[in-house]
This record gives structure tokens, sequence and C-alpha cells, in this order.
């Protein structure tokens, strides 16, 4: 879970017979659930959040889409961060502003505060979250660090089927009569807790050779996405203005300064948000793209999915949240079965397989969604999810390596960041896409009795878009290597360790 390349961290591990070490490992393992279950928990109560708080289909997008934008364009710069001032100061810091922007979500007046607090939330995520797999460095000697990967393993596991049932379960439970709100609150002890331990059990450490902040290429970055987002989350509901034309034509030229200033500053002083030599590896380059446009298709399937059953179909949070165990469980058993016993055997075929059957799920889902109808049952669900779930697991797992496998060895850290961030991006891309491909199928103002009908509808759509989309993943998977080979094993300069944790983040990001 990191977004940047870590050097040995100046002061040595802490003895193997110090305890203080597993607490530490404990405190940023319970910092890292908490941000992953808060990313999971939160599309199972947007219909609720919807309902009370009269938020518009833009607004509810941007709940989703601003903690990914927020999230994407500060990973880089958080790890940086924590290598120049000290990986457990900005670990705390990170932990009390997202402890911080959990409690404004939860007292949110009004959807717009809601909107600001969860970009906040992503914000202060980019900066706790880079500083886990450091921490994790400076804490453990090498020959214990493949036993804390297996445990945070585990613990994405954990969380990608604990976070939608535990969303669930509190919007279903309306404690206190504060409704869809103890999924943010719940947050406020656990990180009062991880702040107070922290800062009595975390190691501090820095990086000897820090690499410098690179602000304007995160502004660029962040603008040129704004530009293309936003546009897309509003077009529709303002019918489509010429300055939301102008807007997204307009990114494409802010990236283009993007490039232009990131080669600049890499001639000048080495130290660049985006390390662009990396594209000139054709693997990373196809790699890249795979993450961007994969990050696409979850962003829209994942929220029109719960959109669909709980407004469309009228299923109550828990139901929706029980009906996704089966593809849970699916991606993490064909997750490990991938890495461990196919991709070594047949290599790139792996992926593209997962891709097809991913595709196929998808089409199977369509077609059932049209044959039942507004009658179909969770049950009839179950073998279309386990079908999509097993096609993630194939390549949620092997693609970090086969996008690292030819890059060398002194870039794996800024490769690694620039995977989880591009897929964050692509997710907040697909989510502003939910304007198009399902709001957009919809009249403005739909009768009651016309809303499960009408969800339905806008659900089979977005499917097959989301079919096509894979497709296309399918067709860029040519350009990865035939068998990848991890070129960073063994590296000094720990990037398996980097390639590994961000593997975790990719999962954690896929199962959302």
């Amino acid at each position: 879970m990191t977004s940047t390349h870590t050097p040995s961290p100046v002061p040595s591990t802490p003895p193997a017979g110090d305890r203080r070490r597993w607490y530490a490992l404990a405190i940023v393992m319970t910092a890292a659930f908490m941000d992953l279950v808060d990313v999971t928990i939160v599309n199972i109560a947007i219909p609720s959040i919807r309902q009370d708080e009269g938020a518009s289909f833009s607004q509810i997008q941007w709940i989703t889409a601003g903690y990914a934008l927020a999230f994407a364009a500060g990973l880089i710069t958080g790890g940086r961060l924590g290598d120049i001032h000290g990986r457990k100061r900005v670990f705390l810091v990170g932990v009390a502003g997202f402890t911080l922007a959990s409690a404004l979500c939860g007292l949110a007046v009004n959807p717009e505060m809601l909107v600001a607090s969860r970009i906040l939330q992503g914000a202060m995520a980019a900066l706790m979250v880079p500083q886990v797999l450091s921490i994790v460095h400076a804490t453990f000697p090498a020959h214990e660090r493949g036993k804390v990967f297996g445990l945070f393993g585990a613990i994405v596991g954990l969380g990608a089927v604990s976070g939608p049932l535990l969303g669930a379960l509190l919007t279903e439970w309306n404690l206190f009569g504060l409704e869809w709100r103890p999924i943010f609150l719940i947050n406020l002890p656990v990180g009062v807790a991880a702040l107070v331990l922290g800062g009595r059990f975390i190691t501090e450490s820095k990086a000897p050779r820090a690499l410098r902040l690179d602000l304007v290429g995160v502004a660029l970055v962040t603008l040129g996405l704004l530009m293309l987002v936003y546009p897309l989350t509003r077009g529709r509901e303002l019918g489509w203005p010429l300055w939301g034309h102008l807007s997204m034509a307009g990114a494409f030229v802010v990236l283009a300064v993007l490039v232009a200033y990131e080669r600049r500053k890499s001639a000048r002083d080495g130290s660049p948000l985006v390390e662009l030599s990396l594209f000139r590896v054709k693997s990373f380059a196809a790699g890249i793209a795979v993450q961007t446009v994969f990050g696409l298709a979850l962003g829209i399937f994942f929220l029109v999915w719960t959109l669909y059953m709980q407004v469309g179909l009228g299923w109550t949070p828990l139901r929706a949240g029980l009906t996704g165990v089966p593809f849970s469980v699916a991606v993490s058993v064909a997750a490990g079965v991938s890495v461990q016993k196919l991709v070594p055997r047949f290599g790139r075929k792996v992926l593209q397989a997962g891709a097809l059957v991913m595709a196929a799920g998808v089409l199977l889902y369509l077609w059932e969604a049209g044959h039942y109808g507004l009658g179909i049952t969770s049950w009839q669900m179950a073998l279309p999810l386990v079908v999509m779930g097993v096609g993630m697991g194939l390549i949620v797992a092997p693609l970090t390596d086969a996008v690292l496998s030819q890059v060398p060895r002194e870039h794996a850290g800024s490769a690694s960041g620039l995977i989880n961030t591009v897929q964050q991006m692509g997710n907040a891309l697909g989510l502003g896409l939910v304007s198009v491909v399902f709001f957009g199928t919809m009249s403005d103002h739909v009768a009651p009795s016309r809303i499960g009908p009408a969800y339905a509808d806008a659900f089979q759509n977005a499917l097959g878009w989301v079919a096509a989309v894979l497709g296309l993943i399918f067709l860029l998977m040519f350009a990865l290597p035939k068998r990848p080979t991890q070129h960073v094993e063994g590296a000094s300069g720990d990037a398996a360790e980097i390639a590994a944790a961000v593997a975790v983040e990719e999962k954690k990001a896929s199962l959302v």
C-alpha cells in the first residue's frame, strides 16, 4: 500500500525480541483496514444517503468520485512527504485528518458538506495509506516481512467482505435514529485509538535521499481530471452546456502541459510526479492503459449495481450487501489460484481469460436482469456474480507483476505508485460516466410507478458498456509480456515489497 519508492530507512529495525513492532503493525493494519472498509462501506449506503439528504444524481456520484480523485491525486505526494518529514509523523497526521473528515461526513447537514468531507477524507487517506509499507519496512527485519504481507492479505480479504455487510447492518439498524451516519462515525473511536497508540509504539523513520515534492504536477493532474469529470457528472442535469464540452476538451490540453512540465522537471532535478521514461517500456504503457480502463469499468459497475438493487428492485441494504458476498468470495479464491497455480504455467493468457470470463459474467447478468425483470432474486444473481468474481480474481492478483515485469529496478517504486494512482483515476472517471451510461437513459422526472423499470433498463444499458470495456481490456492485454518475470524481486530498494503492497491496494480498489 504505497505509492513511492522508499529507500532503506535511517534507523535500523527494532531487535527481534521487541514486541513493540507487533503493536505498531496492529496499528497500521487497523488504519489500513479503516480506509478499506470506509471505501467499501459507502456504496451500500448511497441510496439511503440520497433519500435522506435529497442528493442529486451528480452529488451521489461525487460522494464516491470525490474520494477517489483526492486519493489518486495525493498518493505519490503523500509517500514523498513521509520520506521527507518522517513516516510516523505523516501517518499520524493522515489518521487525525481521516478521523476528522469521518466526523464531518457523519455530521453533514447537506449533500454539499458530505461531498466536501469525502474529498477531505480521500486527501487524508493519501497521507495515511502510503506510509503503511514504509513503517513495516522500518519496523521489521527482512525475514519477518513475508509473514507480515500474509497478514495484510488476510486483512484485505476480511475488509472486502465485511465492509459492505457492515455498511448494510449499520444502515439497517438505524442506530440512535442516525440512519446512514454511523458508517462514518464508527471511524472515530478507531481513529482516536490509532492516534494514541501510534504515537507510543510506531518508530519514526525517514528516507536518506527522498525525492522532492512536485506540487505543480499534482495541481495539473487534479485540474485536468476535474475539467474532465465535473462536466460528465453535471452535464446531463444542465443540458450539456457549451462550457462543459470546452472544459472536457481543455482537460487534454492541461494534460499535455503536464507532460511537458514533467519532462522539464525530470531533466532539472530528477523528481517528477510522473516518471515519463517508464512509458517507453511497452508492457508498462500497456499495463497502465489496462489499469485505467479496468478502473473505469469498476467505477461504472459498482455504483449502478447498488442503485439497481436498492432503488430499482427496492431491496434493503442488508439484502443487497448479502447478495454481493458470492462475488467477493469468488474474487479471493480465484486470485489465490491464479497467482499460485495458473500464471506460472500459462502467463498472460490467464489475465486475458479473466477479462473474457468477467465479460461473460456481465453478459449473463444482463440476460438474467432482462429475463427475470423486477422479480429477480439474490439466488438468481449468484451465478453471474460468481462468474464475474472468478474473472476479476484472475486479473487483479497477477496484473501488477505483469505491468512491472519489464520495468528497470531503479524505477520500480515510481512505477508501483503510478499503477495504483491511475486505477483510482480510472475509477473516478467511471463514476463520472455513470451520468451518461446509467442516468442518461432516464428522464429527469420518473413517475414513482416507473422507478423500478427505469432503473432496471438503465442497469442493463450500463452492463452493456461494462462488457464492451472488458472486451477492450482483453485486446490491450496483448501488449503485456507473455510470461511475466518479476525483475524487481530481491532488489535492494525493496521494490518487490512495494509491488506486493500495490497488489494488495489494487485488490482493495477492485472490491469497492
